[in-house]
C-alpha cells in the first residue's frame, strides 16, 4: 500500500527508476546484436522487435529499401560497435519507462571525423513490454551539457508539459514544424537544422521544376517527446516530426526516381513526386527567461520512409 492507500502493482504509482544497470546493459546489447544482423543481411525483420518511435521507422523503412536493391544483402556491412556505455537513468512513476545509453561508437574512427557519442533512448511501454530502442543522436561529447541528479544521484525527466523552460516538451514537434513553415515561432537558434534548412529550400531551383514542403508535428505514442533536467535548469529534449518534399515537373519532364526512393514507391511517377520523411531531433531547451533563450538543435536524424508517384 501507498500512503496514499492505492496499491501499487508492477510499480505503476511508486516512483522508482526505469530500470537497473544491468537491466540497462542488456537491452543496449540486444538493440547492437539485432541491428548489426538486420544490417548485415538488409532483413528488417532481425530488429523490428527492438526498435520503435521515429529510429523504428526509418531503420524499417531503410532496410526495406536497401533489401529490394540488394536481396543478397549487405556486401560492404561493418559490424557496429557499442562502448564505454554509460546509463542516464531516470526516477519516474507509472509507464512508459525510459533511459538514455551514452555510448561511444566505432563509427568515427579511422576517418578522421571528431569523436562523437551516440545517445540511444530506450523504453519500454508496459510490465510485459521489451526495451525498444526509439532514439538515436549523435553528438559531440562538447555540445552536452551535465544532467541535474535528484538526491539519490538520478537523472531527472522534465515533463511533457513543464512550464520552467523556455518551450514545453510536448509543444516542440508543433513549433519546430511550424517553425519551418512560416519562421515563426523564433525560439530556435540559427543553425544547420533551422535557419539554413528553411533558406536552402526557399531556395531550391532546378529548371522545369517547382517544389513544395510540408512539415506536420509527430508527437504522439512511441514518437512523443523524451527529456531530462540539465544542471543549469534547461533539458535535452528528443522529439519527432514529419516532413514532405514534393516535386512537380513541367510538362514533357518527369521528376528523377533513385533506386532508395522506387524501393519505397506507390503509384507511378508521371510528373509529381512525393517524398515522406521522419526525423527525430535532440534540442536543448533552456529554461524559461534565460538569455538568450533560443532553443538549440544539436542532432537532427532523417530518414526517407515512403513515397508517392502521380
Amino acid at each position: 500500500m501507498t500512503a496514499s492507500g492505492c496499491v501499487t502493482v508492477h510499480g505503476e504509482l511508486e516512483v522508482v527508476p526505469a530500470a537497473t544497470r544491468s537491466e540497462a546493459g542488456q537491452a543496449l546489447k540486444e538493440f547492437t546484436a539485432a541491428y548489426n544482423a538486420a544490417d548485415k543481411a538488409y532483413d528488417p525483420a532481425l530488429d523490428e522487435d527492438q526498435v520503435g518511435g521515429s529510429l523504428g521507422a526509418i531503420n524499417q523503412a531503410g532496410l526495406t529499401a536497401r533489401q529490394k536493391n540488394s536481396p543478397n544483402g549487405n556486401a560492404n556491412h561493418r559490424t557496429l560497435e557499442l562502448t564505454d556505455a554509460t546509463y542516464v537513468i531516470p526516477e519516474k512513476a507509472g509507464w512508459p519507462r525510459w533511459f538514455v545509453a551514452d555510448t561511444d561508437s566505432n563509427r568515427d574512427q579511422d576517418n578522421g571525423e571528431q569523436d562523437t557519442r551516440w545517445l540511444i533512448v530506450f523504453v519500454k511501454s508496459g510490465p510485459g513490454a521489451g526495451w525498444k530502442a526509439v532514439y538515436l543522436s549523435v553528438v559531440a561529447p562538447s555540445q552536452l551539457p551535465g544532467f541535474a541528479k535528484d538526491g539519490d544521484g538520478r537523472a531527472e525527466p522534465v515533463k511533457a508539459d513543464s512550464a520552467e523552460l523556455a518551450v514545453a516538451p510536448e509543444e516542440l514537434s508543433e513549433q519546430y514544424t511550424g517553425y519551418l513553415q512560416k519562421g515563426t515561432p523564433d525560439v530556435f537558434a540559427p543553425g544547420p537544422s533551422t535557419s539554413l534548412w528553411r533558406t536552402t529550400r526557399q531556395n531550391t531551383r532546378r529548371a522545369g521544376f517547382s517544389y513544395q514542403y510540408i512539415d506536420q508535428p509527430l508527437d504522439s505514442g512511441a514518437f512523443g517527446p523524451l527529456g531530462l533536467k540539465t544542471e543549469d535548469g534547461g533539458a535535452l529534449v528528443f522529439f519527432s516530426s514529419k516532413h514532405f518534399e514534393r516535386q512537380t515537373a513541367a510538362k514533357g519532364l518527369r521528376p528523377a526516381v533513385t533506386p532508395d526512393v522506387r524501393a519505397l514507391l506507390s503509384g507511378e511517377v508521371k510528373s509529381t513526386l512525393t517524398k515522406e520523411r521522419v526525423s527525430s531531433q535532440l534540442v536543448y531547451v533552456p529554461k524559461k527567461g534565460a538569455k538568450p533563450g533560443k532553443v538549440t538543435v544539436l542532432n537532427r536524424l532523417p530518414g526517407l520512409t515512403s513515397a508517392k508517384g502521380s
